[in-house]
């Protein structure tokens, strides 16, 4: 024989359990919500005369505004405004991504000791510091958006965390249309012209050979205010016809 006076509790055990079904039903369907995924690629090929340094390097995590640091890729209707693309990320944070794709091209050129991203599994003498600046499609110079790309490096002296090198890197590329993987290319191009000059920059700024402990540091590379490698960008406001630099 049931008993009448569990009916209710039963009752309402069911209306939550289909509540709470309905919810996970509606969690699959944004789930399901079609995303296409993106990635840019790591630098491969660098001038010769690169030199082999022996010592070895730490890349950290660049720093990247809020609208930066994010997995959905970037762009700007006007210079004071941000949004995103829709349907369409990136595979990982922006600065994330960058920075997977820094070891890796530090690796491609075989000219380095050890570089990696975890001071545990490296003993640095070095550690490269960056801020992501600039990483979006821009729609305000006319025809095609055009990808801005810009780094600000900083190069630190362990065990002292002494500054030993400063630098900045920008590069902007016309998309060939306004079409996202047209967009996505425009985003590597410009990446990789960035990270071909950084890693450039990085192996030549300091001595080849681990300094002894206590050594003085060398003179920072372009003097006390570094050096800002920026060419190939419009000024805000101008109207930009013809493509930009390539490299």
């Amino acid at each position: 024989m049931s008993d009448p006076d569990c009916g209710v509790p039963r009752r309402v055990a069911a209306v939550a359990a289909f509540v709470a079904l309905l919810g996970a039903c509606s969690l699959i369907d944004k789930a399901d919500d079609p995303v296409n995924l993106f990635t840019v690629t790591p630098k491969s090929t660098f001038d010769h005369g690169l030199p082999t340094v022996r010592w070895q390097l730490i890349v950290e995590t660049p720093t990247a505004a809020a609208h930066l640091n994010s997995g959905r890729i970037a762009l700007q209707m006007t210079p004071t405004s941000s949004d995103y693309y829709a349907q369409s990320a990136w595979v990982d944070r922006a600065p994330l991504m960058v920075q997977t794709r820094t070891v890796e091209s530090f690796e491609n050129t075989k000219r380095i000791v050890g570089v990696g991203r975890d001071p545990v599994a490296v003993r640095a003498n070095y550690i490269l510091q960056t801020d992501l600046r600039e990483f979006q499609a821009e729609y305000f110079h006319g025809g095609a958006p055009i990808v801005h790309v810009r780094l600000v490096s900083r190069l630190v002296r362990m065990p002292d965390r002494q500054i030993v090198g400063a630098a900045a890197f920008e590069r902007c590329w016309r998309a060939r249309a306004d079409k996202i993987p047209e967009v996505v290319k425009a985003f590597d191009e410009a990446l990789g012209s960035v990270l071909k000059r950084l890693v450039a920059w990085t192996l030549t700024a300091v001595p080849p050979y681990v300094l002894p402990e206590g050594a003085p540091s060398p003179r920072p590379r372009g003097g006390d205010a570094g050096i800002d490698d920026s060419a190939g960008c419009p000024k805000p406001g101008q109207v930009v016809e013809t493509p930009v630099v390539k490299d």
